[in-house]
């Protein structure tokens, strides 16, 4: 009986700590995606609110998925709103699969990024967008703060699955 209750409680801990991170880039993200709609709502703006010559924010609702790609009808938005909540379900359960704390912070940034455009997508029907950074005339796309965390989490996953394999592979 006691290896249960071990089991359960390292779960509860991977989840309360899981959670924390989900939780405050789900934050991060909502109030910087309030905070840029009202601003271009509040105030009339409706072109480029200029940062510096490499940063502007300019508000764009993306129905596609990440950066703009595989904009849809309704169907296909919904076809992929149903996939990014599998997906969503999926990372949760590998969270209790792995056992290094780095893994569990890199699902738990992916997990509170995808959240929150995943509530974007139920709530408005479509994901803001406004961050755009450019040089000159070649323009990244345009990205949110849930996209930060998604991308920060696969890259931080990515190079820690191919030091890990190099490790391996040396020894």
């Amino acid at each position: 009986m006691p290896p249960a209750r071990g089991k359960i409680v390292l779960l509860s801990k991977k989840f309360s700590q899981s959670f924390i991170v989900i939780l405050i880039c789900f934050i991060l993200d909502r109030l910087s995606k309030i905070y840029v709609i009202d601003l271009f709502t509040q105030t009339n703006v409706n072109d480029n609110i200029y940062i510096n010559p490499y940063l502007n924010i300019i508000l764009l609702w993306n129905t596609g998925i990440a950066f703009g790609l595989l904009k849809s009808d309704s169907f296909v938005y919904s076809l992929i709103t149903l996939l990014i909540f599998l997906i969503i379900i999926f990372l949760f359960y590998l969270i209790t699969k792995v056992k290094k704390s780095f893994e569990i912070l890199c699902l738990s940034l992916i997990i509170g990024g995808a959240t929150g455009n995943f509530i974007d997508r139920i709530y408005y029907k479509a994901v803001p967008d406004f961050i755009d950074i450019h040089y000159n005339d070649f323009h990244w796309f345009i990205f949110n703060i849930a996209d930060i965390f998604i991308s920060i989490g696969i890259i931080m996953l990515l190079t820690f699955d191919i030091i890990n394999n190099n490790i391996k592979k040396n020894d």
